[in-house]
């Protein structure tokens, strides 16, 4: 059912319940328990036109929901995982804990009980019909999805089944909690979208005869394969063009832009075929204070990805983003490390291209916010590979229909598009040779009382017969050399290319531009624990 399709005259649905069953020990428990419940709930269909209800059981043991992802078989598919390590964000976990609540850790999901796609650019009119299946009473019943980056593009083969933007409330959930885990189910359906109860209850009975109860440990490793071909587009040359056209519209007195974001799309090819669930998983192992994402419609490719970039955080009218920009790699040791931090920290180069996000995104949030907060100085952002300059933004909203506002003023950021954006924006659209799809746009989810979306980079598309598709971005401002920045690419997109690389790599992929550098920069993964900022 798309519950953008038709007309919806109610704002919301006409009931929104949860229900959670008794407590189990395992997840193969869980399985039987919901099955019993399903088949109760069918016999008793409730007396409204349109709903959703969620039933779920609590499971007294933790286990790894990208593990119990990688036991189904069912499409499509969602992963969302969060990510800690703002001192707001704790307090308010502490918070919920010490009120007996437990946070979520991972969600994963298959099946489809209601989803949302149109190829036409997100409003506010399709908002609202995601908001109609919330409900603050029912504050897990989610829909995960993302947005393009640029709706007004032609969209490519491989990003068909996303549309102009792709949400989805799973039939059949996992979640993995801090000391816990739950296992859960939601039946959604609408007369006037043609979807009456007897078709939904049908629907979920026939995802659920393909659950597989399983959530045992994962194997992170991606199958020894070898390399068939590695391919970028833009390929070196034409990157060294756009660049010098960029930076020549920058300098330009008939031109108001300052910065533009230029990103690389690179195609690589295996001799095995690459489990989207499995790259996913060994992503997680690089994944502090980053979010892991998975995002699979029926009969697409996974979209994936582990990015540092918060869009914003709301609970209730309180809202949260971040400026993060600037980049450069991690040191093998740590007076290395400390040496690269205080480089990054003096740069000028950087520090311009980091104030324009901030100052980008503040100017944002006060067209929607009563009063907007900045932390007065920049820190460091430290991740695996990478460390980049970041600061803190927050604000309170006035209504809570500026949530739809939050979402589309803030992208696209400068730190993926540029400034100001139409300019940035149209230039890319010019000069870029390849549809980024929701490559560097909105991922997340819409809650009742929470929403969150992160910036999709540090992403990949993967999918049989299409390979594996990394995409990666640099901003350029004045003062940009163009072979930094496309060392920059490569070290981004290093998370992905070591995983696929092996000793089994052909001599003519390995001499290929560019792919000696990936190389070296997966390589330089420190092997001490990760200091504190």
């Amino acid at each position: 059912m798309n519950g953008c399709e038709g007309q919806q005259e109610e704002r919301h649905v006409g009931v929104c319940h949860t229900r959670t069953l008794p407590a189990v020990s395992a997840p193969e428990s869980a399985v039987s328990e919901l099955r019993s419940a399903v088949a109760a709930l069918a016999a008793d269909a409730p007396e409204f036109s349109s709903g959703i209800i969620r039933l779920e059981v609590p499971i007294k043991q933790r286990s790894e929901a990208v593990a119990w992802l990688h036991a189904q078989q069912t499409l499509p598919r969602v992963f969302f995982s969060g990510r800690g390590g703002w001192e707001a964000d704790e307090d308010a976990a502490e918070e919920r804990r010490s009120e007996g609540g437990s946070n979520l850790v991972s969600v994963a999901g298959v099946g489809s009980a209601v989803y949302f796609r149109r190829f036409e650019p997100f409003s506010f009119e399709d908002w609202k019909c995601i908001r109609r299946f919330l409900s603050k009473d029912c504050p897990f019943i989610r829909a995960y999805g993302a947005l393009r980056f640029d709706a007004t593009t032609k969209i490519s083969s491989e990003w068909k089944n996303f549309g102009s933007f792709y949400f989805t409330v799973p039939q059949v959930e996992f979640n993995e909690l801090e000391e816990s885990s739950k296992l859960a189910i939601n039946i959604a359906w609408d007369d006037n979208l043609r979807w009456p109860w007897e078709k939904a209850m049908d629907g979920l009975l026939n995802t659920m005869d393909q659950i597989s109860p399983s959530a045992s440990s994962l194997q992170r490793q991606v199958p020894r394969s070898t390399v068939l071909s590695s391919s970028h587009t833009p390929s070196k040359a034409y990157w060294d063009v756009c660049i010098n056209k960029a930076l020549q519209m920058i300098k330009g007195e008939n031109s108001d832009l300052l910065k533009v974001v230029l990103a690389r799309s690179s195609r690589i090819l295996t001799s095995a075929e690459i489990n989207p669930i499995t790259l996913l998983a060994c992503l997680q192992m690089e994944g502090q204070k980053a979010y892991q994402f998975c995002i699979q419609p029926a009969g697409g490719p996974a979209f994936i990805g582990n990015t540092p970039e918060q869009l914003f955080h709301k609970e209730d009218l309180q809202v949260w983003s971040e400026a993060l920009a600037g980049t450069r790699a991690r040191g093998r040791t740590v007076r290395d490390d400390l040496k690269i931090r205080q480089d990054l920290l003096l740069s000028r180069k950087d520090d311009v291209e980091f104030s324009i996000v901030r100052e980008n995104i503040k100017t944002k949030l006060e067209i929607i916010c009563d009063e907007v907060r900045v932390e007065s100085s920049k820190t460091i952002r430290k991740l695996p590979r990478v460390q980049h300059l970041c600061a803190r933004l927050s604000g309170r909203l006035k209504r809570e229909e500026d949530e739809f506002y939050v979402l589309t003023h803030l992208h696209p950021t400068p730190a993926v598009c540029g400034l100001p954006t139409e300019e940035a924006r149209r230039f890319i659209a010019e000069n870029e040779a390849f549809d980024r799809g929701m490559y560097a746009g909105p991922v997340g989810w819409f809650g009742g009382r929470e929403t969150e979306f992160a910036v999709g980079i540090r992403s990949a598309l993967v999918g049989k017969g299409l390979g594996t598709l990394v995409y990666a971005g640099a901003g350029i401002v004045e003062g940009t050399v163009s072979s930094s920045e496309w060392q920059e690419v490569e070290l981004k997109a290093s998370q992905f290319t070591k995983l696929l690389q092996s000793e089994g790599v052909s001599p003519s992929v390995e001499n290929r531009p560019g792919f000696a550098v990936a190389n070296a920069l997966a390589g330089a993964l420190p092997l001490y624990k990760q200091p504190k900022v």
